[in-house]
């Protein structure tokens, strides 16, 4: 009976030996997610004496970002539409009255390729002079790049980050359009350089295309014309083509302008101006982007509360982003009391009274239009 006793004193006044450090773990130990997606890990204490108090940092120590989350009890940390400076490790504190021990887990954010190529196009080089372009992409997974001259698979110099074209004598073979091209898991992306070789001696020349503009935005439903125009001898045929679709089926070429009407969405994409001669071809791109106005709806269009309930409408949109949204109340100057809004287009009310009932009106707008969509919402008492 006295040595319990004494057990008991001396783990009293030694605590912090009797008592057991945290052991946790985290779920997942490791994930990759891509941009705008969101991803969760769950800190578990594994052992370790009640109470174990649990947070969440960064491993450089730099504050945890705007859009992500603790949940109540310090285990869940939630990152929301994740973007790239969210990349990097997290670490998982537990802390009691015995000491501290932590875990840590690791965030990879894909994203699709991002090209640079120097010198930008046109290049203008003399026969006989070096031509040296030079690609660096990044992306998550990291990308591979390639070259290609005309259509040409072309050898490179290859380093972690850039693949150099070189060559150390221009020739008239040489001209055209140099096309670096990075691809990974994520998307492929495409950046061209003209090439033009000048000095070249007699009267007959490769064509030389090029188009009035590189990229154009069209509303949905108009009209849209694509110039172009080559030089060379003889005379070089002009054709258009889209990259990786064919032409859509309301379209028109003639003297080198290609007109497409009534446009939709789906003609978004790239257009290939291609001049060919006897001597070889050169190609020509511009770049089309069909923007639409907001089409919107709520869900639900209808819904029945009694009063305490929370009242949750979301406001969906179709159309060329950004789209804003903004709740109005049908027949009233403003919105009832604790009301709240988000910029995804939620209307969030935590808990409705009768007198909340009514019809709620959202507005969507994008920088082509606006369109809107109501919701009716009763509450009554049961």
């Amino acid at each position: 009976m006295e040595s319990s006793t004494t057990g008991l004193v001396l783990c009293s006044l030694l605590w912090t030996v009797c008592a057991q450090v945290p052991v946790v773990s985290i779920e997942p130990k490791a994930a990759g997610v891509r941009q705008g997606e969101s991803v969760s890990f769950r800190c578990r204490v594994v052992s370790g004496s009640q109470p174990v108090r649990l947070e969440w940092k960064r491993t450089n120590n730099s504050p945890l970002a705007d859009n992500v989350k603790i949940g109540p009890d310090g285990s869940v940390l939630t990152i929301a539409n994740a973007r790239i400076n969210n990349q990097g490790q997290y670490r998982c504190v537990a802390t009691n009255s015995a000491g501290r021990s932590t875990m840590t887990t690791l965030l990879t954010i894909k994203y699709s390729p991002k090209v640079q190529v120097t010198p930008v196009g046109p290049l203008r080089v003399r026969v006989g002079e070096p031509v040296s372009l030079e690609c660096r992409a990044t992306g998550k997974p990291r990308p591979t790049v390639t070259w290609q001259r005309n259509g040409t698979p072309l050898v490179t110099t290859a380093t972690e980050d850039n693949n150099t074209m070189q060559v150390a004598a221009a020739g008239p073979e040489h001209a055209g359009v140099w096309v670096c091209q990075a691809q990974n898991s994520e998307g492929i992306v495409e950046v061209k350089v003209e090439v033009i070789v000048e000095g070249v001696q007699g009267g007959a020349t490769a064509p030389m295309a090029s188009v009035s503009a590189a990229e154009l935005i069209a509303v949905e439903g108009k009209t849209v014309t694509m110039q172009c125009q080559a030089s060379g001898s003889p005379p070089p045929v002009i054709s258009w083509s889209k990259l990786r679709a064919p032409l859509p089926w309301q379209h028109t070429v003639e003297g080198g302008v290609l007109t497409l009407t009534s446009l939709g969405r789906q003609d978004s994409g790239q257009y290939i101006c291609n001049a060919t001669n006897i001597h070889g071809y050169s190609e020509a791109y511009t770049q089309l982007e069909v923007d639409s106005p907001p089409y919107t709806t709520i869900l639900p269009d209808q819904l029945k509360l009694r009063p305490g309930d929370a009242l949750r409408l979301q406001c969906l949109a179709h159309g060329s982003h950004p789209i804003a949204f903004h709740w109005t109340r049908v027949g009233r100057a403003t919105m009832p009391a604790g009301a709240e809004t988000t910029k995804e287009g939620k209307l969030l009310i935590g808990r409705v009274k009768l007198v909340d009932s009514g019809t709620y009106r959202c507005v969507a707008t994008n920088h082509v239009g606006s369109s809107e969509a109501t919701a009716k919402v009763t509450v009554k008492a049961a």
